[in-house]
Order: C-alpha cells, then structure tokens, then sequence
C-alpha cells in the first residue's frame, strides 16, 4: 500500500465534480468523480476471473487517494471461483457464489486499506421509493464512491444474448438519465441500471452448462440434500434439471426446451456507497437510514 495523503486532500479528490445541473425541483441530476478521460486513463480492468467485485475495489480505493496492489485487493475480498470441472450438483453450489457479495465487498475495502475505508450497503429489492440519479449524485458529490451490484440477466433485450453472471461496477458519475461506469467502461440508462438493481437473488444457468455436467454416479438429490438454503428445495432445483433430461429423451417440437434453469444467488442486488471512515460523509453513511420501500 502506498503513503496516505491527509484525510482533506483525499476528500477533495473524492469530491472532485466535473459539474452539476438542477431540474425544476432543486434536483441535481449530474455529479462525478472522474471524467471520461480520467475514468479511460484510471480505471482497472477485470483482475481476474470471477474478480469483478475485487476490481471495483481497487478502484474505490484509488478513487478515495489510496492505492493498493490488485493482487492484494483480490486476497482482501476473498473471490470465489467457479468449480467448473465439477459434476452438476457440486458445480451449481459454486456458481450460486461465484465471484463476491457486497459483504464481501466492504469487508475486502476495509482490509485492504487497514480501515481507513468503510462501507455501506443499500439494498434496491424489493423496489424503493427513490429516483437513483439524484440518490446517486447527492452521495457522490459528498465524497462517496458507488458500486452496483447488478444482475445482468434482467432488462435483456428481446432477442440478445442472456449474460451468464452478476456483475460489480463502479460508477464514476451520473448525469441526466445516465450512470458512468468502469469495467467496462460505459454510459447506460438511468432505467436500465435501476431494473439491474432491482433483481431477486436468484441466477439461471444455462442448458448447455447443466447438460454437460450429468455424470453417472453423482445423484442430483445432492443438488438440494444438505443445503442450508431452502431456496434449494423452493425453486426445486432437482426438479428442473430432471425436466431438462426429460425433454433430451422426449422431443416435442410443440414446446420449446427449457433454456436455463434458475438457482439460489448469494448476491443481493443494490449499491454499496465506500468513503473514508474520518470523513464527514463517512460517519454520514453509518445514519444513514435504508431506502424506504415503494
């Protein structure tokens, strides 16, 4: 880890805005921590597989004046691979964890920076009564620094490719109906963001990653035995994946084949807003109340 500069240097680089634009009601609607060119020229790309969460890290951290190793961060976040070479059951447990949680998240920011960084989680599901630009711009004008924790799965276009994982990011700026985020670097609709964000935690697998991994001797009763989450039996895992099988064996041109089947995520969609814990707006953070519910 590098040398630290004063907690005022620090916060005025966090705080740093390339502008600010008031709506009718008093609302600012565009605030940012980095310009694009600065986001082009300071953003990390994905350190790993599964690391986007540690990415993101490394990235709040350079935001808030402290720079740390990605190797360190990565360590410090405690990613989880997928265990792809796995039988079904085994493979499905590590692809419901893959990756990071926002737990993970701060507790990873707050170990690589020796507590100097705090974190604090918001939860966007079940949906809240709040407008996310605005929400967004407030906090980053204070001096915090936002990650989306997304499903990328929701809010795909009809006929595009459904992505296979969740997905951590860093927001660098919003402006009017608009969010800035690295990794990769990109300007996406304020809509589009806000359905990523309000997501159940849940993921779904693709036919092909589930079929290629049936293997004799492996009883899909252990997708769901032994399982502290009842999510398990409650999307009857097993079930699907039998369903699956069936529809291998028994072609029925009359009903199209199952795509995916779905699956207990650990993620919980939302925003994990970061600051520097002697900071104003870190002890703001730590008040600050949840969202409040639509």
């Amino acid at each position: 880890m590098e040398a630290v500069p004063p907690n005022s240097e620090r916060e005025a680089t966090a705080c740093s805005i390339a502008g600010a634009e008031e709506d009718k009601e008093g609302e600012v609607h565009t605030a940012m921590l980095w310009s694009i060119q600065e986001a082009v020229e300071r953003q990390t790309l994905q350190i790993g597989v599964s690391a986007c969460g540690a990415t993101a890290v490394v990235d709040v951290l350079q935001a808030l004046g402290i720079t740390v190793a990605p190797e360190t961060a990565d360590h410090c976040v405690r990613t989880r691979l997928r265990r792809n070479d796995s039988p079904l059951p085994d493979y499905l447990h590590s692809r419901s964890e893959a990756g990071a949680t926002h737990h993970q998240l701060i507790d990873g920011a707050e170990r690589a920076s020796g507590g100097q960084v705090l974190g604090k989680f918001f939860g966007f599901h079940p949906a809240r009564r709040v407008k996310l630009v605005p929400w967004l711009a407030h906090w980053i004008r204070r001096g915090a620094v936002p990650v989306a924790t997304m499903n990328m799965q929701r809010g795909v276009a009809e006929g595009e490719e459904i992505p296979d994982a969740w997905h951590h990011q860093l927001i660098f700026g919003v402006g009017p109906n608009a969010v800035f985020m690295t990794n990769p670097l990109d300007v996406v609709g304020e809509e589009e963001v806000r359905i990523r964000l309000c997501s159940e935690s849940v993921l779904l697998i693709r036919r092909e990653d589930v079929l290629k991994r049936l293997m004799p001797g492996s009883p899909l009763s252990l997708i769901s035995d032994q399982q502290t989450d009842p999510r398990w039996k409650t999307l009857d895992v097993e079930g699907q994946v039998r369903q699956m099988m069936n529809e291998e064996d028994h072609s029925d041109e009359d009903h199209p084949k199952m795509t995916h089947i779905m699956i207990p995520a650990a993620y919980s969609s939302g925003v994990t807003l970061f600051a520097l814990r002697n900071s104003s707006v870190g002890q703001e953070l730590l008040s600050a109340p949840e969202l409040p519910f639509l």
